[in-house]
C-alpha cells in the first residue's frame, strides 16, 4: 500500500510539470467535463475544467478561468464572500511554506549538519525538535525574524488589494530570471501543483510521525 501511495505522489509531482498554461477566460456553473485542447503554441488548454463533475463549477466571478490552477473547486463557495487575490496570496505562502518543510523533514534523515548535536540530540526531528526549540528559545528567534517578514509583506498585501496591479505572491524574488522568458504561465502551474501536494504530503508526514515517530525517509527504508 505505501508503494502505491508513493508513486501516486511522484505521478501527480511529475504532472506538474507538463506542458500547461493558464486557463482561458470561461466560466460554467452547470456540469462540466474536463475537456482539452492543443493549439498552435504546442501549449494545452483546459476549458470548463471542474473538480467535482456533479457539482459543476462555482457561480462566482472569482472562477473566471484566468487563476493558474484553476480547476473549479470550491464546495464551500469561500470564493463567494473573501476577496480572491486574499485567497490566491494564503494559498501561495502556505504552498511555499509547505514546500520548504517537506525538503526539511527530507533532510532530518539524510543529514545531520555539524555541530548540531552540540545543540539538540542527534535523535530529535519534527514535532520533538519543536518542543527542544521552544526550550532553548530557538523558536523564539524564529518567530520574531518569521513576523518581521510577515508585518513587512502586508504593506505590499495591503496595496494588493487596494488595487496596485501587484499580482499574489510576487515579492519580485527571481534571483535565477526563470520568470522572465514566455513560460511562465506554466511555472506559476507547476508551483502551485507542487505546492498543494506539498500540503498534503507534509501532513501525511507529521501524522505518520505521529503514529511511528520515524521520520519520511526512515520510514521507507525501515532504518
Amino acid at each position: 500500500m505505501l508503494r502505491v501511495l508513493l508513486l501516486a505522489a511522484v505521478a501527480a509531482s511529475a504532472s506538474a510539470f507538463a506542458p500547461s498554461s493558464l486557463l482561458p477566460a470561461t466560466r460554467r456553473a452547470g456540469n462540466a467535463g474536463i475537456s482539452m485542447q492543443l493549439f498552435g503554441d504546442g501549449k494545452i488548454q483546459g476549458k470548463g475544467v471542474t473538480a467535482i463533475p456533479f457539482a459543476g463549477r462555482p457561480n462566482t466571478p472569482a472562477f473566471d478561468g484566468t487563476w493558474a490552477g484553476d480547476v473549479g473547486f470550491d464546495p464551500l463557495t469561500i470564493s463567494g464572500w473573501l476577496d480572491i487575490k486574499w485567497l490566491r496570496e494564503a494559498e501561495l505562502k502556505h504552498c511555499r511554506v509547505a514546500m520548504l518543510a517537506v525538503a526539511g523533514c527530507i533532510a532530518q534523515d539524510l543529514f545531520r549538519f555539524p555541530g548540531a548535536e552540540t545543540v539538540y540530540s542527534s535523535d530529535l526531528k519534527l514535532t520533538k525538535l519543536h518542543d527542544a526549540a521552544l526550550k532553548t528559545g530557538t523558536m523564539g528567534q524564529m518567530l520574531f525574524w518569521l513576523g518581521s517578514f510577515e508585518a513587512i509583506s502586508t504593506a505590499a498585501v495591503i496595496q494588493m488589494l487596494q488595487g496596485s496591479g501587484r499580482k499574489p505572491g510576487d515579492f519580485g524574488f527571481d534571483p535565477l530570471g526563470l520568470g522572465k522568458g514566455g513560460d511562465r504561465a506554466r511555472l506559476e502551474l507547476a508551483e502551485i501543483k507542487n505546492g498543494r501536494l506539498a500540503m498534503i504530503a507534509f501532513s501525511g508526514i507529521i501524522h505518520h510521525y505521529f503514529i511511528t515517530g520515524k521520520g519520511p525517509i526512515e520510514l521507507i527504508t525501515g532504518k
